[in-house]
């Protein structure tokens, strides 16, 4: 199958804070850096919906500023974000790539919309049909918009309404319509669901899964694994500011067919397969561990999980891990190195099945 286009590509991005202390008394002021995002990848086709996953702090929302440009001026980055093909943070004379800005006034990236996390985003005084229309004064804008209210459900009265006489779901409408306005090619959707019922949340995936099947890209973030199963077709999962897996949504039907320890944990804590807690806490960013981001949880962790672990490829997947759990590549190994799972901190095949269960067990024999 002929790869659709390339929209949005995100190769190896680190974002740092910079921060001073001190300054009071005689204490000199101290400058620090602070990584917020390291070594993230995603990458989002035409046709197609990919789902940013993780909990509260990941860096989800940060990654949706940093595509669209609205860091804060002490932000700094390093490796790459393409918009078709478009580098979008050029370097700076010095070689370094700084947080470039743009406002929501300024337009943003052409190309690319957001619908945004927080409904404060419209003016409470304000009526809808001017804020979606935002300065264009043309009858074909007027005539977009009102096709866009039709196409969502919202009823031509909306346009004189102000945002205190819409629904929790009108407003996320709204807001989706708001961001087709200029007809772009990607959707930012972070977090769009919040406050909805189960049956508003659903049309609201379907609105996105819809936008993407007539030909546009969606890069939804959000922290409900279950919605972005509904409708995604890769889930791209996030943990402590960095990816740890992308994979198919087919993937998450069997718990066998992930690939890293925390997706498998998060597989297992769905309402549907046990709502098992994961132990443990996601570490502050002032306290992530060198290596992986996720030995601290894992009941896997070995002193090779300290090193640099890159994102690699896995049974049509990418994983973040030294043990994919993949027969193939640990036969291949073994066969040619004997030795290789002691040198890279993989345990004996028998204590990897006996984790897995009975279920994945077979995948081992």
């Amino acid at each position: 199958m002929e790869k659709k286009e390339e929209l949005l590509s995100i190769r190896g991005l680190s974002i740092r804070f910079r921060q001073y202390k001190g300054g009071s008394g005689h204490q000199a002021f101290s400058q620090a850096d602070l990584s917020v995002i390291s070594g993230l990848d995603v990458t989002v086709r035409r046709g197609e919906v990919v789902a940013v996953v993780g909990a509260s702090g990941s860096g989800k929302s940060l990654l949706a500023h940093a595509v669209l440009g609205l860091l804060p001026a002490n932000a700094f980055l390093e490796g790459s974000i393409r918009y078709r093909g478009k580098e979008l943070c050029p370097q700076d004379q010095k070689g370094k790539k700084k947080a470039f800005f743009r406002s929501r006034e300024s337009g943003g990236v052409p190309g690319i919309a957001l619908v945004p996390q927080s409904v404060t985003w419209l003016d409470p005084l304000m009526k809808i049909g001017r804020q979606v229309l935002g300065g264009r004064k043309t009858p074909e804008a007027r005539q977009r918009m009102r096709m866009l209210f039709a196409r969502y459900g919202l009823s031509g009265e909306v346009e004189n309404l102000y945002p205190f006489e819409c629904s929790g779901g009108m407003i996320r409408r709204i807001l989706l319509t708001a961001a087709l306005m200029d007809d772009p090619e990607l959707i930012i959707a972070d977090e769009p669901t919040p406050g909805m019922d189960a049956s508003l949340a659903k049309q609201a995936m379907d609105e996105l899964r819809g936008f993407a099947d007539e030909g546009g890209g969606v890069l939804l973030i959000t922290h409900d694994i279950e919605l972005a199963l509904r409708g995604a077709d890769r889930i791209a999962v996030f943990y402590a500011g960095t990816t740890v897996e992308v994979a198919a949504a087919a993937d998450f039907e069997e718990e066998k067919r992930l690939r890293h320890p925390y997706t498998k944990a998060l597989w297992r804590a769905m309402p549907a397969n046990g709502f098992a807690a994961v132990s443990g806490m996601q570490p502050y960013v002032k306290d992530l561990p060198e290596g992986c981001v996720y030995q601290d949880r894992c009941p896997y962790f070995s002193p090779a999980c300290r090193g640099k672990i890159p994102l690699r490829s896995v049974r049509g997947g990418l994983v973040r891990c030294i043990r994919p759990f993949d027969r193939e590549m640990r036969m291949e190994k073994e066969d040619s190195d004997p030795g290789w799972g002691m040198k890279t901190g993989n345990v004996p095949e028998r204590e990897e099945a006996a984790y897995a269960g009975s279920e994945e067990s077979d995948v081992f024999l």
